[in-house]
């Protein structure tokens, strides 16, 4: 080692040297002061433990000396202990990080990498306890609002006084390529090994190119033209491409409603990433938390190379049980993704299908949501093509949880779907019946989302001698207002079998609602018809239509408290006496209500001009040309349920 004056004049030299280069930076010669850093650092780090092992008094001007070498280093350098705790930094890391040393020391180093890249980070701090000398990463630093993108170099390191190794991390900028690490030579039969890592997010934020590969073997980073794109850039475009592609598939309305979002996520990665792609999932469709197991899950989707025969060998892989692959199990088990680049194994997937496949690397990532499982998905790339590594990994481990988020909205979706139509069923009569002097039909637009079904209904039923309609909707959406609007349907249809008077009866479903305490009220109209006379009963709804048989139309008086509001409370009742040729038109608040693109409400006025020119047509044409008039007014904005219902007396 250079004497104490010697290594202060190289280091001022350094640091001359490096203030020149950022002022014009020269690759070639960032990378030889890198190295002449990289020498001082190992020559004062040498110096520093012969000092410690002397414990004389003399030394304690150069232990001073060499922690000023370490804190004026001219690249930021970490001392962390093996659990990843930062144990001491230098003045060029505080700069970067924008913290003082007092505020990192003492923090878990992984927090200051971006979440996507602390799995990949680990992987290599562990590859380094495990006897690796050096280990290199591209990884996302992110601290105090500040963010670079750097090449984090790890080693391990003997510090003076403390008892355990430490782990040196030296962050070198991402346009000065590192030198290559000095890792042991492999040779002989060790030299085909399959090479297994975990990682999400680190080097998942791009694909490594052939200029990479390159980079790697030769230690030197390919003369590009500067205005052709980098491989980095071309390859984070296509990642990016991918994910988008990926997530336009998966939010489409047909991948919700049908089972096909599988299908059709493995057919993308065919044809973009892999040769073949093989999905298992659970057999219930329910995904697992930690008890997992590969017995439980089947094969459902194969997807093999678009451009050669494989309909024999994809029948046999389809064919083939999960529970013959242990790579499944090592997924489902370790709930993290794994690759193999260069495959040892042929029975990684049961078998001889790997053999079959012509494979020369593989990956499987677990099809997940926080920390439930829905299945494997697994891909495979055929020897002549390059071989998966880290990047893929992290890229296909942040599919597998879009694809699982999508299974996870699927399932949600199509429960949903399944008990709207429970409920639907619930509220609506499936035919109207036929009562005696009158002609009826009706209209109901269930609203655009799944969130509108339930809070409207309409049913027409026999009572105490006679006929009974009810026509409402319930103050509320989904599963709660279904089961309020079926209880005032079924009450209704109840009571009217002692009730004369609509009224009583909805007075009487009025107060079962209050004592229930629903917090939801609903607005209804329902009438009694006997002979060709109908009572009315009002509770909060809008007023009935009258279409006169000699043209005009004119309203009903309407009104009345919202059932479910207050104790007590006695709807506005009216008696009709509808002529012959005269229709009765009931109509729910989502159809005056319903707005269009422009933010303009329907209204009663414009029901009132397209029922002039219905006067005199049948309760079906009637219908339609309102249920016509509000799809022409909303188009696709009509997201609230409509209900109409229409009484004609026949002549």
């Amino acid at each position: 080692m250079p004497a104490n004056s010697e290594l202060e004049r190289a280091l001022g030299g350094l640091a001359d040297r490096i203030a020149i280069l950022r002022d014009d930076f020269r690759p070639e010669a960032a990378l030889r002061e890198l190295e002449t850093a990289e020498d001082l650092l190992r020559d004062a780090l040498t110096e520093l433990a012969r000092g410690h092992r002397r414990r004389d008094g003399g030394n304690l001007r150069e232990h001073k000396l060499l922690r000023q070498v370490f804190r004026s280093l001219p690249v930021p350098v970490i001392i962390m202990d093996t659990g990843g705790t930062v144990r001491r930094i230098n003045n060029e890391t505080t700069r970067l990080l924008g913290s003082p040393a007092g505020y990192l020391i003492g923090r878990a180093f992984p927090l200051l990498v971006d979440v996507a890249g602390r799995t990949a980070f680990r992987s290599h701090l562990t590859a380094v306890l495990r006897g690796e000398e050096v280990s290199s990463l591209r990884t996302r630093l992110a601290h105090q609002g500040r963010a670079h993108v750097v090449r984090l170099v790890l080693s391990r390191l003997r510090m003076p006084g403390e008892p355990q190794e430490m782990i040196a991390a030296v962050v070198l900028p991402t346009e000065v390529p590192p030198t290559p690490p000095r890792l042991p030579e492999i040779s002989g039969p060790a030299s085909k090994q399959t090479v297994t890592a975990r990682a999400s997010g680190a080097d998942a934020g791009r694909a490594p190119t052939g200029g990479e590969e390159a980079e790697a073997v030769s230690g030197r980073r390919p003369r590009t033209d500067p205005a052709v794109p980098s491989p980095d850039l071309m390859a984070a475009v296509r990642r990016h491409e991918l994910l988008s592609r990926f997530a336009r598939l998966l939010l489409d309305e047909e991948s919700l409603r049908k089972p096909v979002a599988l299908l059709r996520a493995a057919r993308l990665l065919a044809a973009e990433t892999a040769d073949w792609v093989i999905a298992d999932v659970f057999r219930d469709g329910d995904p697992r938390g930690a008890d997992v197991h590969r017995a439980d899950v089947h094969r459902a989707t194969v997807v093999g190379p678009g451009d050669q025969p494989s309909g024999r060998l994809q029948r046999v892989i389809e064919e083939t049980s999960p529970a013959e692959a242990p790579i499944v199990e090592q997924v489902l088990v370790t709930q993290s993704g794994i690759v193999h680049e260069m495959l040892a194994d042929d029975s990684l997937l049961g078998g001889t299908v790997l053999s079959d496949m012509r494979a020369g690397s593989l990956l499987s990532v677990p099809i997940r949501t926080d920390d439930e499982v829905h299945g494997v998905l697994t891909l495979v790339r055929q020897r002549d093509r390059r071989p998966f590594g880290l990047a893929d990994l992290g890229l296909l481990e942040e599919i597998g949880t879009h694809l699982g988020l999508a299974m996870r909205a699927q399932r949600g979706f199509q429960r949903r779907a399944q008990a709207a139509d429970t409920l639907q069923t619930g509220v609506l009569p499936r035919t109207l019946p036929e009562i005696p002097g009158f002609e009826s039909a009706a209209f109901y637009h269930p609203g655009s989302g799944l969130r509108a079904i339930g809070g409207e209904f309409y049913d027409v039923f026999r009572v105490k001698n006679g006929w009974g309609f009810v026509i409402g909707s319930a103050a509320g959406r989904g599963e709660e207002a279904a089961a309020v609007t079926a209880m005032v349907r079924n009450g209704l249809r109840v009571l009217s079998v002692w009730e004369d008077d609509p009224g009583q009866a909805m007075r009487k479903v009025n107060d079962a609602l209050v004592v229930q305490r629903t917090g939801l009220f609903v607005m209804a109209a329902a009438g009694f018809v006997r002979g060709r006379k109908v009572r009315l009963a009002s509770a909060g709804h809008h007023p009935a239509a009258l279409l006169h048989s000699g043209g005009g139309v004119r309203f009903t008086e309407g009104g009345g408290v919202p059932l479910g509001f207050e104790e007590g409370s006695i709807p506005a009742t009216e008696e009709l006496v509808i002529p012959a040729g005269e229709t009765l038109l009931l109509y729910s608040d989502g159809l005056v209500g319903a707005q269009s693109t422009a933010g303009e409400n329907y209204g009663e006025a414009r029901l009132t001009e397209l029922l002039a020119r219905c006067v005199g047509q049948p309760p079906g044409a009637v219908v339609k040309a309102v249920e016509e008039d509000h799809r022409a007014f909303c188009g696709s904005h009509a997201t609230d349920e409509v209900t109409v219902l229409a009484l004609r007396r026949s002549r």
